[in-house]
């Protein structure tokens, strides 16, 4: 399936014809879950993870810790993932997706078991209840992965606001009702209702009262050292917190509601739709977009292509404002009323929050797939264009100087078309060539001592000159046949290979031009580095009038600084172009 940019859409790894491999997998280190599914979508395994990347890693180790592992990678064409909050989030979500796909390859969890609810009944009395099975019609909160705290906060609503939890009203009251867990609704149900609507908003997540004057009893009973009293109010501004947090993944707002989230570099953007209904998130899609150069056009574009074919939720939450017409064209295509949300608080905003947090993360694993699959594709052009089986591993030279003063030379590797910058390799020339041929001699027969793998290519900054001279040196040293050796000339962009004819390269070459010119930069810049330290105690840098190619012949007839510093003021006179005031200059400043 293509969008109308041409870009395929993706979700996970799918794409692939082979099993997945570890090398197709790119998560982060954040808790989350994922799913493993097979070539036609269908879903296999769904687990959980506090590191997400260290867990995939984990299913490719070479000792499996499960037999079924083997298996399930074999079968297993893409693996998704979905980032959340925290892991006990991550529990939950993956209870979810485990009853909703009921995978193959998960031997728990099937079942109708689930997490707990805490729930208000649709009654004209609600009564709070502590069951995995809401029953129908009633207000729910949950699932709850931390059942004690959830279990803490159903008694502290009890004590609190006297909500009922017996199954019947008794015309005497209860047991409850006389130990004061109970405001007796059976006998009297006056301010009833505001106490449920006090135990909602403490359910939503609106506890700030509440916490407020448990941290005041709390200080209350410290100071009168009183600190089991005092222990008690901490544990229940504990199990307040810990219970209103989890609603990430879950919430009675979440009906039949989609949250987008983008994340842009450059030209491209991802899109993430995070799907809820029934008071949970049910799962995620990721979609590739070419960016229009505005956010709001990228999320518009992408809602008229993606409810193109489907039916749009009841809420759509964006993170832009879409245009005008939007909402009526999905209302349009739904057959009933479409809401669009920017949310700025509640519960919608951290769903909205979610389905960034995952846009900002897929839009880095898409920008590291794409990139790894460009410039493989430019090296495998690199091959065909040199008529070799692959060019994946190029090592190119080149060479650095200043009037036969700091001589330097550097090496750079490129793997699958990219740079592996801990293989780069700087050299300073510690013979006397002053030339670049003889410079590039030593510095490749330095490289050639201290290899264990021989590269595809071995690529010089130069032309038939520097290309005769290396390939001297390699049938020297009985390599020539270990790897391809080219010189490529800045001159047309021309490649020369012994025995061969050049060739000017155009678009298909450019992992070469890459290579090449990636080498002169790394040089360049070490060579800058020394030039800047010699050049705080280097004299003749200061003599006016001393120009490049008067400097040069200084160093041609002495033999280098060293013969300079030491010659006398006659002696400089006899150069050509050092006249008798520009040799005085000469002589003094190296006498200072």
């Amino acid at each position: 399936m293509r969008g109308n940019h041409g870009l395929p859409y993706l979700v996970g790894h799918e794409g692939n014809i082979m099993p997945v491999t570890l090398s197709s997998v790119d998560f982060p280190k954040k808790p989350g879950v994922y799913l493993f599914k097979s070539e036609k979508g269908t879903v296999l395994y769904v687990g959980k993870a506090t590191r997400l990347n260290e867990r995939i890693r984990s299913y490719f180790a070479t000792n499996p810790d499960r037999q079924m592992i083997p298996e399930l990678v074999r079968k297993s064409n893409s693996i998704e993932c979905m980032v959340t909050p925290s892991p006990s989030e991550a529990l939950i979500l993956e209870r979810e997706l485990i009853r909703q796909h009921k995978p193959r390859y998960n031997s728990m969890l099937k079942d109708d078991k689930s997490y707990p609810f805490l729930v208000l009944t649709n009654e004209e009395f609600p009564r709070i209840m502590y069951t995995r099975h809401p029953p129908a019609g009633s207000s729910r909160w949950g699932p709850y992965p931390n059942a004690g705290a959830a279990k803490q906060v159903m008694q502290l609503l009890r004590r609190q606001f006297g909500i009922r939890d017996c199954k019947e009203l008794l015309p005497q009251g209860c047991l409850s009702m006389h130990i004061g867990l109970c405001s007796g609704p059976c006998i009297s149900g006056d301010g009833y209702a505001q106490s449920v609507d006090a135990a909602k908003r403490i359910l939503n997540g609106d506890a700030v009262e509440l916490l407020e004057e448990f941290a005041g009893q709390m200080d209350v009973f410290s100071h009168e050292m009183q600190f089991e009293k005092a222990a008690q109010s901490r544990d229940m501004i504990r199990a307040i917190r810990v219970t209103t947090s989890q609603h990430v993944v879950s919430s009675k707002v979440y009906r039949d509601c989609d949250a987008l989230g983008i994340a842009v570099q450059g030209d491209l953007a991802a899109v993430v739709v995070i799907h809820a209904n029934n008071g949970i998130v049910q799962g995620q899609e990721v979609w590739p977009m070419l960016h229009r150069g505005n956010q709001a056009d990228t999320v518009s574009m992408f809602v008229s292509e993606h409810y193109a074919n489907r039916a749009p939720p009841r809420l759509l939450l964006t993170p832009e404002l879409l245009g005008e017409g939007t909402e009526e064209w999905l209302t349009s295509r739904r057959g009933a009323k479409v809401e669009i949300r920017t949310p700025v608080r509640g519960d919608l905003v951290t769903l909205q929050t979610l389905a960034q947090q995952n846009a900002e993360i897929q839009i880095v694993r898409l920008i590291n797939r794409t990139s790894g699959s460009l410039e493989q594709r430019a090296a495998d052009e690199g091959a065909a264009v040199l008529g070799m089986e692959q060019l994946d591993h190029i090592v190119c030279f080149d060479m650095a100087q200043l009037l036969g003063d700091e001589r330097v030379g550097a090496s750079v590797t490129l793997r699958n078309g990219r740079p592996t910058k801990k293989e780069y390799r700087k050299y300073t020339v510690k013979g006397d060539a002053m030339d670049d041929l003889r410079m590039m001699r030593e510095v490749v027969e330095r490289w050639l001592k201290r290899q264990e793998e021989w590269p595809d290519l071995v690529l010089i900054d130069g032309g038939e000159t520097h290309l005769s001279t290396i390939s001297k040196l390699l049938d020297e040293h009985g390599v020539e046949d270990r790897f391809e050796l080219a010189a490529l000339a800045k001159r047309e962009e021309t490649i020369y290979r012994n025995e061969k004819p050049p060739i000017i390269l155009d678009r298909k070459g450019r992992v070469m031009v890459h290579a090449r010119d990636e080498a002169h930069r790394f040089v360049n810049t070490f060579h800058r580095k020394r030039r800047s330290r010699s050049r705080l105690h280097d004299p003749l840098l200061e003599v006016e009038g001393l120009g490049a190619k008067k400097m040069q012949n200084l160093l041609r007839h002495f033999g280098g600084r060293q013969g300079i510093a030491h010659a006398s003021l006659q002696d400089l006179k006899t150069v050509p172009g050092i006249g008798t005031s520009l040799a005085q200059r000469i002589h003094d400043s190296m006498q200072q």
